[in-house]
């Protein structure tokens, strides 16, 4: 099976996380010493997404990025030297949809989860070099819409993704949509408000103030033996995923 790119292989010393969070979330994270790069905005794509590393990156395997070419250069630039190939992605992202989910790919044990016929050439050429199976969604924002909690167990709110994963053995938590921040829309996704700071712990952007399943959401986490640690006292936020890294 496949090792999730998402789920470090150790405790990660480096994460990538959207350049406008709230200070709050960056303390947090400094406290668990990593080294913090934070997103530029992509100005190509609509506002509300436009730090989330989720829509510009996807982390082919532990060490391979793939990126968007809008914002390339910048992470050449503040990735260099971390021991992390980056390849530069073929599709530039643009503010409409679905030409703005090309690297929002979903990923859980050897599938790969997307609306195919809109990710970027370039990054399914590595993933089909990575032997992953691939499921065509109608969700674009896969990834966005999945919270990966350890190898073989997700949460969604996607009745789609969540019908597809349990039919293949996927462990997989349908709550309610909504209830999750995301500024200039209506809610954001689990999937985005959340990463993985090692195979034993999960990370969660903030607190489920006012969500319906939050309980269900923190047994499901218990229950796979992981540790769960808040970002923030606030409400529960869509930061486009913290893609966390082993670099040093």
């Amino acid at each position: 099976m496949n090792q999730n790119p998402f789920i470090p292989l150790e405790k990660a010393d480096t994460v990538i996380v959207a350049g406008n969070c709230d200070e709050e979330v960056l303390s947090s994270l400094r406290k668990l010493r990593l080294e913090i790069i934070p997103t530029c905005r992509c100005p190509d794509v609509d506002q509300s997404i436009a730090y989330h590393p989720d829509i510009v990156i996807h982390p082919v395997n532990h060490n391979t990025l793939v990126i968007a070419p809008n914002v390339f250069d910048y992470y050449k630039e503040v990735l260099s030297g971390k021991n992390i190939k980056l390849i530069k992605g073929e599709r530039e992202l643009k503010v409409k949809y679905p030409y703005d989910i090309a690297y929002n790919v979903g990923r859980v044990e050897n599938f790969a989860l997307h609306r195919l016929d809109s990710t970027d050439e370039v990054l399914k050429f590595y993933l089909e070099k990575e032997g992953l199976e691939f499921i065509n969604v109608r969700q674009g924002y896969t990834k966005c819409s999945m919270a990966i909690i350890d190898e073989g167990s997700v949460i969604t709110s996607d009745i789609p993704i969540y019908n597809i994963l349990r039919e293949k053995g996927i462990d997989v938590l349908l709550i309610s949509p909504g209830y999750i921040d995301l500024e200039y829309q209506d809610y954001g996704f689990i999937g985005g408000a959340t990463g993985n700071f090692s195979k034993d712990t999960v990370l969660v952007s903030g607190l489920f103030h006012n969500h319906p399943d939050g309980e269900r959401i923190l047994n499901f986490i218990k229950s796979k033996n992981l540790d769960i640690y808040f970002l923030s006292s606030k409400n529960i936020v869509d930061l486009g995923t913290l893609i966390t890294l082993n670099c040093h």
